[in-house]
């Protein structure tokens, strides 16, 4: 298991339910192409998970 990922927004959350739009903001991403690096962890990994059709992630 990496040990940070990084996660990137590829789809605008405009068009989102509120619930999601939300959850990419929590991620830290505000917008298009901008990238945050999390820790590895279940929390954030739940949030990835809400959101895997609006973001890219990588292992760092």
């Amino acid at each position: 298991m990496a040990e940070k990922l990084r996660i990137t927004l590829v789809k605008s959350p405009i068009g989102a339910i509120p619930k999601h739009r939300a959850t990419v903001k929590a991620l830290g991403l505000r917008k298009l192409h901008k990238t945050v690096e999390m820790p590895d962890n279940a929390s954030v990994r739940g949030m990835i998970q809400a959101v895997k059709h609006l973001v890219k992630v990588e292992e760092v």
